[in-house]
């Protein structure tokens, strides 16, 4: 689940953007914690909401639609070494940890399918803004959260098929049409609708990541409601599993792109498209195919990785003191 939907470009950089991006990434793990709990404590309220899951995710993917244009798809064609490098470090680090930590820390069935489902999410744009906050390669960042959120109808279902197979029933084929319904289509709308009426989109434009980050707190408080007499003997152990599942995704995805000499600015980048989910995806899926337990870890997720994220972000800002947004050469610097 992502708190912000702007897409940054090297350009973003003044400080206008920067305080508009901090706050956003301080604001929105406040808010959704804020929901967590409130599902918590009153889980009534919510019954019968889970149904409205899939439609609030459209939402959210439509906002992240009408902050897109053509030029996000420009790195793919100028870069595609590193685009490819970085979605095959996403799909295959993220879903390989939670698999490995579904096993390490013996997850119960449900707790492991939804831990495995997070890893076979797609990317969000999230890691555009924390990626801007490192001094990072915030155009590679963006390519690559794009390109996985389009793929994502073809990647996540067999994926969690294969890992989350041998804990749940998983129906892949209702699946591809959940995303496609759910994920691609809002995404490709709003487009759409940027290209159409983007004089008037752009107006709104600062009002969308508020937008977003209201309808994924409200996401969060029902699938959190949907589960609350569970959460209190498992919070312990999920949180520890998503801890896990984040920081090693961080440092795994950092690792890959200094072993393929990208760079420092690249690396950066590499480390958020890995380690930060679209979690609002996996929560709606887990909800829809297996049960609201199983979207726990999406909702742990949600506020850890976007917590972790700014810190992060922060510490490598400070250690390294790069142009933001700077394009790396892929011999390095």
């Amino acid at each position: 689940m992502q708190p912000e939907q702007t897409i940054l470009s090297p350009a973003d950089s003044g400080s206008g953007a920067d305080k508009a991006a901090r706050r956003a990434v301080t604001v929105f793990p406040l808010l959704v914690l804020a929901a967590g709990a409130l599902g918590l404590v009153a889980p009534g309220a919510f019954e019968g909401w889970g149904t409205n899951v899939p439609y609030l995710l459209g939402v959210v993917m439509f906002c992240m639609g009408l902050t897109m244009t053509p030029l996000d798809f420009q790195g793919v064609v100028k870069r595609p070494w590193a685009v490819a490098l970085g979605l095959v470090a996403h799909y295959v680090i993220m879903p390989g940890l939670g698999w490995v930590i579904a096993h390490a820390l013996g997850l119960s069935p449900q707790l492991a399918a939804g831990v495995i489902l997070v890893g076979c999410a797609p990317s969000g744009t999230a890691s555009n803004v924390v990626t801007y906050l490192a001094r990072g390669d915030v155009a590679l960042s963006v390519s690559v959260a794009t390109v996985s959120t389009v793929l994502a109808p073809l990647v996540t279902p067999p994926l969690t098929l294969l890992l989350a197979g041998e804990y749940l029933p998983v129906d892949a084929g209702s699946m591809v049409t959940d995303i496609l319904k759910t994920v691609l289509l809002p995404v490709i709308a709003g487009l759409v609708v940027r290209l159409l009426l983007g004089r008037y989109v752009d107006r709104v434009l600062g009002a969308l990541p508020w937008l977003s980050a209201l309808t994924i707190a409200a996401i969060v408080a029902i699938v959190v409601a949907g589960s609350a007499a569970a959460i209190k003997s498992a919070a312990a152990l999920v949180f520890l599993a998503v801890f896990l599942h984040n920081g090693l995704g961080l440092a795994l995805g950092y690792g890959a792109g200094k072993l393929a000499r990208l760079g420092p600015p690249a690396s950066r980048a590499m480390a958020f498209e890995v380690g930060m989910q679209n979690s609002g995806r996996a929560a709606s899926l887990a909800t829809a195919h297996f049960s609201p337990l199983a979207a726990l870890p999406s909702a742990v997720f949600s506020v850890w990785h976007n917590v972790s994220g700014a810190l992060v972000a922060a510490f490598m800002a400070r250690s390294r003191k790069s142009p933001v947004g700077r394009r790396s050469s892929p011999s390095g610097d």
